[in-house]
């Protein structure tokens, strides 16, 4: 994951991996690799509790941290030389746990970006890169002062609340865990969330590093969601029903009026109200989201333009430009246009010094459809 967070600055304290970690040479005690593999195959006998000791805080893991950096940036993280019999691990059980006192300001800041964590976490998804931690930062303290342990079913999250609880899924495989957050990172540009070394051997991404997941945040009382869909191979998960108004023309994307619902008026009214910075991070130069977007056109902004989505409700338009600004994603606008004597509400992005296809695949990323390129 990221690095661990000393108690002044908590939330800063991880550093996501940056790269897989590697496997030592020497023997560890544990099962061994191939004796684990070959059990998975049937059901061991499980007492019901994990079978590994609660992991202690390791003195030798203190310092090594500047505020608004990483642990041990030059230090490469390992794992163990055998793998955690995952079955006999009881995953979390979703709880109301009150926030931590430390591991929650919000706004913070990690390699000059700026973070801000969530409200709530309820109706959070996203998909992206997963990534995960061992050797290196077991036994140190994570962001809310906890233990990280290798051998539990966590995670570091970016924005979420510590502590929080969320599903991760393996997009390639449809393997899903279910893990308590209680760490920030990861802090790689492209990373959704930092796996414990167990989370990440569930999932099945400890050989390549990193996995294509989605992560949904989970709160007590949440109803099971349906599993995402899994991709084949190396194909892209098509996003949800498409919000995007590919010819850039009048018709709006979002109901109007009067309609039926659309699955994309759905799940964005089930956002938090525009301007509570729903999830992710805020832009760098530390302006928070803006609470109400002028329903006026906005400035024409220089390069490539994406549209993402226009609505004929100015409501869910806000809702949906809050949760790109809140992503990190600041170049997000909304313009107003007036077609069929209704007013419609336009959602772009500007690609300005960015990889445009990359954008695009956090923004789908996100839940919306993919973006189309328009022109002004």
């Amino acid at each position: 994951m990221a690095g661990r967070a000393v108690v002044v600055v908590a939330a800063l304290a991880l550093a996501a991996c940056g790269s897989a970690p590697k496997k030592p040479k020497g023997a560890s005690a544990g099962t061994p690799v191939a004796a684990a593999k070959a059990g998975a195959a049937t059901a061991p006998d499980c007492a019901g509790a994990s079978p590994y000791a609660p992991a202690r805080e390791d003195p030798s893991t203190r310092g090594d941290y500047t505020a608004g950096g990483l642990y041990k940036p030059g230090v490469r993280d390992s794992t163990p030389d055998y793998v955690p019999r995952v079955e006999c691990i009881p995953e979390p059980q979703v709880v109301a746990e009150p926030r931590s006192p430390v591991g929650n300001r919000s706004p913070y800041v990690v390699l000059g970006q700026q973070y801000r964590v969530l409200e709530r976490p309820h109706g959070y998804v996203e998909r992206g890169t997963a990534s995960y931690y061992g050797n290196k930062f077991h036994g140190r303290r994570t962001s809310n002062q906890e233990v990280y342990d290798m051998y539990a079913f966590t995670a570091a999250h970016k924005t979420l609340p510590l502590p929080s609880f969320a599903r991760v899924t393996n997009l390639d495989n449809g393997r899903s865990v279910v893990v308590r957050v209680n760490d920030r990172g990861p802090f790689h540009e492209g990373r959704v969330i930092d796996l414990s070394y167990a989370a990440a051997v569930k999932l099945d991404i400890v050989a390549r590093g990193t996995g294509r997941v989605e992560v949904q945040a989970l709160t007590p009382g949440d109803a099971p969601a349906a599993p995402p869909a899994v991709a084949a191979g190396r194909a892209p998960v098509p996003p949800p029903a498409s919000p995007v108004d590919a010819a850039a023309s009048s018709a709006p994307a979002a109901t109007a009026p009067g309609t039926p619902a659309t699955p994309l008026d759905q799940w964005v009214q089930a956002l938090p109200p525009a301007g509570t910075a729903a999830a992710g991070a805020i832009p760098a130069s530390g302006t928070a989201a803006p609470a109400a977007p002028a329903a006026s056109p906005a400035p024409a902004m220089a390069g490539p333009m994406l549209q993402v989505a226009s609505f004929s409700s100015l409501d869910n338009a806000r809702r949906a430009l809050d949760r790109l600004l809140a992503a990190g994603i600041p170049n997000a606008r909304l313009d107003d246009v007036v077609a069929g004597g209704r007013t419609l509400w336009r959602l772009r992005v500007a690609a300005t010094g960015t990889d445009a296809a990359e954008l695009a695949g956090r923004i789908a990323g996100l839940g919306f459809g993919m973006p189309q390129p328009v022109r002004e």
